[in-house]
């Protein structure tokens, strides 16, 4: 169902956004075969929501706007990005962004690196949050 939702959205936008969509989603794929897609933050203003790639919690999302595609990491600040592709949201402490305006390419190689890393970091952190013992609440 959620792989429907995007495909409304692209198909919704029918314009060069719509394509770098395609081609994102695509290269994230290729980059992680089991990555799980989805749509979140679905309200009044923004009905189709907002496209979500996630793999042991959100790897990036994928906003549009009138002049850009916008790829938010999660976890950006704490990914290597040795191909230099963040070039929005760098001030944060946590996520980082890349935003996309039309006629703009993507460093495929370098964006599916990206991917693969923030697969990892979710994934080692799922390991961390699997490994430590649970704890009964305190009764009163």
């Amino acid at each position: 169902m959620s792989s429907q939702l995007i495909d409304a959205k692209i198909k919704a936008l029918g314009d060069w956004r719509g394509e770098m969509l395609i081609r994102i989603r695509s290269l994230i794929k290729e980059a992680d075969p089991d990555v799980i897609e989805g749509v979140k933050w679905r309200k009044p203003s923004n009905p189709a929501g907002v496209p979500v790639w996630e793999h042991d919690g959100i790897i990036c999302t994928g906003e549009t706007y009138k002049s850009l595609v916008k790829l938010t990491f999660a976890n950006g600040a704490s990914l290597q990005d040795p191909s230099h592709l963040f070039n929005a949201s760098l001030e944060g402490s946590t996520r980082r962004a890349i935003d996309i305006t039309e006629g703009g390419k993507i460093d495929e190689k370098g964006f599916k690196a990206l991917i693969r890393a923030a697969v990892a970091l979710n994934t080692s952190k799922a390991a961390v949050r699997a490994s430590r013992p649970r704890t009964k609440p305190k009764s009163s």
